[in-house]
């Protein structure tokens, strides 16, 4: 496994023929790989009795450091998880025959049943199949970021973001991903709900066993923020263990707080909605706490408009480490 690892070549050198063969070894030496028909395959880890299944795409793996190994893969590692990775080409939402057969192979085959805990993980497209293929374990904690409910026009004709995709048979196997959650344990849905199409993908999803967290100031690429901010695999270890929850989700998400990329992103949000005092409010906090020279340089220009109309800000209150 090591000797795999060191001898990758750097990304810059390494075409995708050679990638996918160094998936396969991975596969040979831990367990296996499988491709499923010319866009997806599966490449499983035999660790432990937790399994972590993450749905992923080739070039989101090909960009991340530590010798592109899949996330699910990488963290399950660290914790001597089994995992087994769904990896796509491109984004094509897992709609392909050979991935339907092969979830059907692994129920028949009561492959599931082997584990004591199972987690499924994906954002985005690869959110959807994160839930649609749940089913497949019931009683499996689903983790879904900003995942579609479905693509089926006749259901989600308003989202226009997607319309190329619209071919896709999302009627058949596996297909509307809030009916496929009713096994679960528990569900997870994260979305920003000023992100409006997301959150309608959400509403859909709404059930008793689905929890929505809403991740106001997040924008459209919440998986980056989350890996930002250093939350992502710890909500993922979190849910292994079967301690994750909303409330565990909330404390991690605090650290928002602190995260450059998050404020800048919440004070652009302020001001381009014309929440003028909300903005200086925002600039006032972060400059208290943390060296922060664009928030300061907005600050002035921030009240000098809120003074045009004779709106001051209340004094601040005290930071915990001035009581």
């Amino acid at each position: 496994m090591d000797s795999i690892v060191e001898t990758r070549k750097p990304m810059r050198e390494m075409s995708d023929s050679d990638w996918k063969r160094q998936i396969a070894d991975l596969g040979e030496d831990e367990g296996y790989y499988e491709p499923l028909g010319p866009a997806h395959g599966a490449l499983f880890a035999d660790r432990g009795p937790v399994l972590l299944v993450s749905f992923e795409v080739r070039g989101a793996i090909r960009s991340r450091g530590e010798g592109q190994v899949p996330l699910g893969y990488s963290l399950a590692e660290a914790a001597d998880h089994s995992s087994l990775t769904l990896i796509s080409d491109r984004d094509t939402w897992f709609r392909d025959p050979a991935v339907y057969a092969f979830f059907d192979r692994l129920v028949d085959d009561g492959f599931f049943e082997d584990f004591d805990r199972v987690v499924f993980y994906g954002a985005g497209p690869c959110g959807y199949a994160a839930a649609a293929f749940s089913v497949a374990a019931p009683g499996a904690t689903v983790i879904a970021i900003q995942p579609q409910a479905t693509l089926e026009p006749r259901l989600t004709g308003w989202d226009d973001r997607f319309t190329e995709m619209r071919r896709l048979c999302f009627t058949d196997r596996y297909g509307f991903a809030p009916d496929m959650l009713e096994g679960v344990g528990k569900a997870y849905v994260l979305f920003d709900p000023a992100v409006t199409l997301d959150a309608m993908h959400a509403a859909l999803m709404a059930r008793p066993w689905v929890e929505l967290l809403a991740c106001f100031g997040a924008g459209s690429t919440i998986e980056r923020t989350l890996t930002d901010l250093d939350v992502l695999e710890t909500m993922l270890t979190q849910a292994c263990a079967g301690s994750f929850d909303a409330a565990n989700f909330w404390r991690l998400y605090r650290t928002r707080r602190n995260s450059g990329r998050y404020l800048r992103h919440l004070l652009a949000h302020l001001e381009g909605t014309g929440r003028t005092y909300l903005a200086a409010m925002l600039c006032r906090n972060v400059v208290r706490r943390m060296n922060a020279p664009r928030f300061r340089a907005r600050l002035g220009p921030l009240e000098e408009a809120l003074a045009a109309k004779g709106v001051t800000l209340p004094d601040p209150l005290p930071l915990p480490s001035e009581i």
